[in-house]
């Protein structure tokens, strides 16, 4: 079996990572207001390489202009940003880690106040970050004009030096508001069955493929639930096979908590059993959510994960990944001081986000 600390290839590219660990994709509010990378973004992820992480992902990055989310997040959709990404690439690898970009579109979560024009969605839904207190609904040829700027942009990752791409369809963003049948009341092609209401997604795959190199790495996230948009564990799984035949290197499984059965489903397993048992060896599995010690890491590969990501265990300590050998450790926990954050390769301005999450900076 396997442990956290042991090295893993890739078997499409090859790619090899010294161990299964991975930063996962966090928003830090550090780049600048035109997406540029602020230095504070490009050595927050460097340190994290430097510390020993097998892979590390940068925050989610905006693949059109007004496909942004929230202020001070990275973007991916114009060539100005294309020094800061290189640098990003670079500091990354520098220390022997793979640098992987996670490319996304805020959707209905894109407020308006930020991006000057009315959110859209796969369907008219409320929300709040509009000014009319509801998105619009996309037409068919400007839902075909994203899976190209999503595929544009990760041809700009990989001029950069960028490893590989993850595409971000969780957490309620819009490829999840695609897939979710509360937020996709189509009747075109685009909604309906769960083929249609993926084919957003698949088609992002495929045009991604066709647009990068063949040892570019392409993964993708989702949420195994989200049910206030529409999103269940069944169609997740059933997802997983149109995943898997896309021809994507991974997936990535966000389950906020390794170690609790899902919510809304009959089984008492954990998700990362239940999609390690779906997924059957076809692709790598990266589970997400709650990891903090070197046993719960085991833990986490025994129900099936191949490699495991860590977001508040990483922002702790910049050398999680280093102490993974170690069978007994057990590192620190919130809440943390502004000073330690600091130490760790935050600047004031991520620090001041992570008091959003409570109980996490004293």
């Amino acid at each position: 079996m396997a442990g956290p600390s042991d090295s893993f290839r890739f078997p499409r590219t090859g790619h090899e990572v010294p161990n299964r660990a991975v930063v996962a994709a966090m928003t830090n509010k550090q780049s600048h207001e035109d997406g540029r990378l602020s230095d504070a973004e490009i050595e927050w992820l460097r340190r994290r390489a430097e510390g020993g992480f097998g892979i590390v992902t940068t925050a989610a990055s905006h693949v059109v202009r007004e496909g942004q989310g929230w202020e001070g997040e990275m973007g991916v959709w114009g060539d100005h940003q294309l020094p800061g990404l290189e640098r990003m690439a670079a500091g990354i690898q520098a220390h022997g880690a793979l640098a992987l970009a996670q490319i996304f579109h805020g959707g209905m979560r894109c407020p308006q106040r930020l991006t000057g024009v009315q959110p859209v969605s796969a369907s008219v839904n409320e929300t709040s970050d509009s000014d009319s207190g509801a998105t619009r609904a996309l037409e068919g040829s400007e839902v075909e004009a994203l899976v190209e700027a999503f595929a544009d942009a990760a041809v700009r990752c990989e001029k950069a030096g960028f490893d590989g791409v993850e595409i971000h369809g969780a957490h309620g963003y819009l490829i999840c508001q695609f897939l979710g049948t509360g937020t996709n009341r189509r009747s075109d092609g685009w909604g309906g069955s769960l083929e249609n209401r993926a084919r957003f997604l698949l088609e992002i795959i495929s045009r991604v493929r066709e647009k990068t190199g063949e040892n570019f790495l392409v993964g993708v996230r989702i949420s195994p639930e989200y049910r206030k948009i529409g999103v269940t564990l069944e169609d997740s799984l059933d997802l997983v096979d149109l995943i898997v035949d896309a021809g994507v290197d991974y997936l990535h499984i966000s389950c906020w908590d390794c170690f609790a059965p899902p919510a809304h489903a009959d089984d008492s397993r954990m998700l990362t059993e239940i999609f390690a048992e779906r997924l059957a060896s076809r692709l790598p599995l990266i589970s997400s959510g709650a990891i903090w010690s070197t046993a719960q890491a085991q833990e986490v590969m025994e129900q099936g994960a191949d490699l495991l990501a860590v977001a508040r265990s990483a922002i702790g300590h910049a050398d999680w990944a280093s102490h993974l050998g170690e069978a007994d450790y057990e590192p620190t926990r919130p809440p943390f001081t502004a000073e330690h954050l600091e130490s760790q390769g935050l600047s004031p301005v991520f620090v001041e986000y992570m008091r959003a999450w409570r109980g996490f900076v004293e």
